[in-house]
């Protein structure tokens, strides 16, 4: 293979590992600082933040009108953010959603959404502009309050950062997900906020004061959700995630009893848990009631307006109402578990999980940070102006000879900053300065605004010489966003309460299902259905082409099922999830987890208390419990160790107290039950010694009864042994032929 000499000074050979762990690590870090995780300084990720600076230069403040989406859209697209303009319009819908943001940044007009989960209009019929809360956070921006970086084409500059006044991190919350790593932080109630903050400041001011995470709590006793709901978590677990910063705490839906006339009830739901979509809430209840798993309850209805009002209908009066939600929070997402990660880009611009102590802590830092760079702006505009005002001044005591050097020097402003000692900023003020102001410069009026600056200019300066007067104004600023957004206002209201966890007990799933006969059937190739009702044994059922019954047995609704497989898992159905009986079913394969090798060995109805006998193809065994046999995942649960070419081949309900089992060498052997040990597990004991081949059948039976076994040919004739003297003998013999006439493929049935 040639190289074209153009671009051989341009190939670096490199281990093609270490080429491709590089740029992977280029694309992680950027995933993480550019995309997905946010600011701990003002709560924003870069999307976020260059949408609330375009809506800023497009003049879309609080108090002005509307412009299109589409408009801000493609601001943000060509200037400052080049991706996708629908995965930037999704993220300017949500914030301005106001039940997916606590303090919406955007305010929308037109259709934004709903808690149903129906999408926004398309940008071009929307229109936004700024709320008060993202007003606030850009504070400073125009007074060299935070660093400004180039944009993506280098054709104009953008924030690094926020002012963010507005402690919008807690108050809002965030979720992302990264390379390796996310971050779920959830909304807080901003005057709770406040106050915590307040707590940090006066330990500031006081170095020998302490602030504990428990402190804080005691302020901010947890999350505040845009939809309200409940916090059912006791306070050990909520201090736990907010020192650690990490954790989960359960939120359940808001609730009310509706009394009706003759005692009959409603319950309504005022409030859902947080990101719960409304219509699918329903949509899973009606479900329930649907497929009669939910019997003591009748209807749901969605009754919303502008308030959420779901009415749910017990089936009588005597259903009581908490056994009735507790079911409910246990099947749906009446009940839900938020997560907490509070993982952020630390102020030194690392993803780090933090406390909730050290994120507050973060946000003041930023705070002093930004309050200096202001003040020191500030300082800056006034003693420029100072110094134009001391050259006014000086020119209206000297107006005259002023006029004439404008007039007559060929250099006037070298003229007059030799004469007057002047600046060369005084000087150009001067020549600057129109004819129509000179009746303007009085002097009482530029002395009186020299004075006012002065003021403010040793304010200033005593703010960035004392950390005492520093905290002071932070916690001013503070204290007037407590007034804004505090409790006593509508939007800054708390709506999510916090209780115990009720302790009324809860339905099971299984006891709420409608008991009905059904019949179960499995094919041979392993098609499993339940049909209505208890057939007969001799009715005839329909298969798939080349397809045949394998199992056929009676049991309820309320059942589970016990699927044992060669591999020697038992796996565990529910009888109410069976498919119907219209069709062929559906393979048990879709079911549960099968490998493609192991086949089905037995399905029989789990009865509770009751005992299985299980074998290997090896004449080993042994007696399991079925209430330790159920499994509770798709996996199934290992009961009988196999390996090799050792298959499980029996699984039958211990209904006798003796064992009957014969091999493929024609033996047969008969021992009391007694002798099989009970297990939880393992590959069993020898039921019978084999010096070739293996296990053929095995049965247990009571022997008052005697041994039965078909006759075999055509006829239906049974033959009963009661005398079996001969074959007695302990578990683990070889046993003796069986009596003539014994079918001759060494099976039982």
């Amino acid at each position: 293979m040639t190289t074209n000499p153009e671009f051989s000074e341009n190939i670096i050979e490199a281990p093609f590992a270490d080429a491709l762990s590089e740029r992977y690590l280029a694309y992680a870090l950027s995933t993480i600082m550019s995309r997905s995780l946010p600011d701990v300084r003002d709560g924003l990720k870069p999307v976020h933040r260059r949408l609330l600076y375009a809506m800023r230069l497009l003049k879309l403040d609080p108090k002005t009108g509307y412009k299109k989406c589409a408009r801000v859209v493609g601001d943000v697209i060509g200037k400052y953010h080049p991706h996708g303009d629908q995965a930037v319009y999704d993220a300017m819908v949500r914030l301005a959603q106001d039940f997916s943001v606590r303090f919406p940044l955007v305010d929308g007009q037109g259709n934004f959404g709903n808690i149903d989960g129906d999408n926004a209009a398309a940008m071009r019929y929307t229109e936004a502009r700024l709320t008060e809360v993202a007003a606030i956070l850009m504070e400073g921006l125009e007074e060299d309050a935070v660093d400004f970086r180039e944009t993506y084409d280098g054709e104009d500059e953008e924030p690094v950062v926020f002012p963010g006044a507005f402690p919008n991190l807690l108050a809002n919350g965030s979720s992302g997900i990264a390379v390796g790593m996310a971050t779920n932080i959830p909304p807080h109630n901003v005057g709770e906020l406040v106050d915590g903050l307040q707590l940090l400041i006066e330990a500031r001011r006081n170095p020998a004061r302490e602030v504990t995470v428990s402190d804080l709590l005691d302020r901010i006793p947890g999350p505040d959700f845009p939809t309200g709901g409940q916090v059912v978590e006791n306070r050990e677990t909520i201090l736990h995630a907010y020192e650690t910063g990490r954790g989960s705490l359960r939120v359940r839906a808001r609730w009310e009893k509706e009394e009706l006339p003759r005692g009959l009830y409603n319950i309504v739901i005022t409030e859902i848990p947080y990101q719960v979509q409304k219509s699918k809430l329903i949509e899973k209840i009606a479900e329930l009631i649907g497929d009669k798993k939910l019997p003591i309850l009748t209807d749901v209805r969605d009754e919303s307006a502008e308030d959420l009002r779901i009415v749910l209908e017990p089936k009588n009066r005597t259903v009581d109402e908490k056994v009735l939600m507790e079911s409910l929070f246990r099947f749906t997402e009446l009940e839900t578990r938020f997560s907490f990660n509070m993982n952020v880009i630390a102020l030194d611009q690392r993803p780090r999980v933090q406390s909730l102590k050290e994120i507050l802590d973060s946000f003041l830092d930023h705070q002093i940070d930004v309050l200096l760079r202001r003040n020191r702006f500030r300082l800056e505009k006034i003693e420029r102006r100072l110094e134009i005002l001391s050259g006014y001044l000086i020119a209206y005591l000297n107006l005259d000879e002023v006029i004439r050097i404008i007039r007559e020097e060929d250099d006037a402003k070298a003229s007059l900053m030799s004469t007057f000692k002047l600046t060369d900023n005084q000087a150009e003020a001067i020549l600057n300065m129109r004819l129509r102001a000179l009746r303007k410069l009085e002097e009482m009026e530029i002395r009186t605004e020299h004075a006012k600056l002065e003021d403010e200019k040793s304010k200033i300066l005593a703010l960035l010489d004392s950390e005492e007067l520093q905290w002071i104004a932070v916690g001013d600023k503070l204290s007037d966003i407590k007034e804004r957004f505090g409790p006593e206002t509508v939007l800054g209201k708390r709506r999510t309460r916090f209780g115990d966890a009720p302790v009324a007990e809860v339905v099971p799933l299984e006891a709420m299902i409608e008991k009905e006969p059904i019949t179960v059937v499995c094919s041979k190739r392993g098609w499993i259905r339940a049909l209505k009702g208890h057939t007969k044994p001799e009715e005839e059922l329909k298969y798939k082409e080349g397809d045949e019954e394998r199992f056929r047995f009676h049991a309820q609704t309320t059942d589970k099922i016990f699927l044992f497989a060669t591999n020697g898992k038992i796996f565990t159905l529910g009888a109410d999830k069976l498919p119907g009986g219209r069709g062929n079913g559906e393979p048990v394969r879709l079911m549960v987890d099968m490998e493609a090798n192991d086949e089905i060995v037995s399905i029989l109805p789990y009865q509770p208390g009751g005992k299985l006998f299980v074998a290997s193809s090896i004449g080993k065994g042994f007696i399991v419990e079925a209430d330790n046999a159920v499994a509770m995942k798709k996996g199934g649960k290992q009961i009988l160790n196999v390996k090799g070419d050792v298959v499980g081949t029996h699984c039958i309900p211990v209904d006798g107290d003796s064992v009957a089992v014969i091999g493929e060498n024609r033996k047969l052997l008969v021992f009391d039950i007694e002798e099989v040990p009970t297990l939880a597990r393992g590959q069993g004991v020898a039921l019978q010694r084999y010096k070739d081949g293996g296990m053929a059948d095995v049965m247990i039976f009571h022997k008052e009864e005697g041994l039965t076994w078909p006759m075999g040919g055509n006829s239906d004739r049974w033959r009963t042994e009661t005398e079996l003297a001969p074959w007695t003998g302990r578990r683990g013999n070889a046993g003796r032929l069986p009596p003539m006439g014994f079918p001759r493929n060494n099976k039982f049935r």
